[in-house]
């Protein structure tokens, strides 16, 4: 596999998406894996950008057929990841990053042990249900299940490779950049990019 697999993962309100756009945005070498998802599109979402979005009908369809590399339902709705898209991009040497909930990120992990996973935490609990408060988009029965699911999600932080905590956005990205950069140097990538490098193994 001549790409890198990063997984990020972290409780809803932890700011993730916030996060990966802003690599996304500092270096282009990262390519995102866009979800299928069976919720619907909150203002702006383009699909095919933010998701893929689809009906349940279609999903199962999808799902059955071993189109996905891993699944899950997470509030009420299914996400998925393309196996096919995945690993055609990391054959062809590109480094992609996936934004997936801590299900999803466990069964990757199964089936790439080599990805980089990276768990993002907020600075406290408190501060995670006053930012999904803050959102104004969910109902109060949302907001309950979304705290419910994050006291779950923070719990498998140990799990992870690498963590980040949000406190400043600027500092937190800094951090998601460096780990993204040192992973690229790993000694079997290296070697597998720059073969004129290495001399013989002895």
């Amino acid at each position: 596999m001549a790409g890198s697999l990063f997984i990020v993962a972290a409780p809803s309100g932890a700011g993730k998406t916030t996060l990966v756009r802003g690599l996304l945005s500092r270096d282009a070498a990262v390519r995102l894996s866009v979800s299928y998802t069976t919720r619907a599109p909150r203002d702006g979402e383009v699909n095919g950008v933010a998701y893929n979005f689809t009906d349940a009908t279609d999903f199962q369809a999808r799902r059955d057929r071993g189109e996905f590399l891993e699944w899950a339902e997470v509030h009420g709705n299914f996400y998925a990841t393309s196996r096919q898209w995945l690993e055609d991009q990391l054959a062809g040497g590109h480094d992609v990053l996936l934004e997936i909930d801590c299900q999803g990120a466990e069964q990757v992990r199964q089936i790439f042990p080599q990805a980089v996973s990276i768990f993002i935490l907020p600075p406290s609990f408190e501060v995670l249900e006053k930012r999904l408060r803050g959102r104004g988009t969910d109902s109060e029965e949302v907001i309950a299940l979304r705290l419910t699911g994050a006291r779950d999600e923070m719990r498998q932080v140990d799990r992870f490779d690498y963590v980040i905590i949000n406190n400043d956005l600027q500092v937190a990205l800094d951090e998601l950049s460096t780990v993204v950069r040192a992973a690229r140097l790993r000694t079997p990538l290296m070697r597998l990019r720059n073969p004129a490098s290495f001399l013989p193994a002895v």
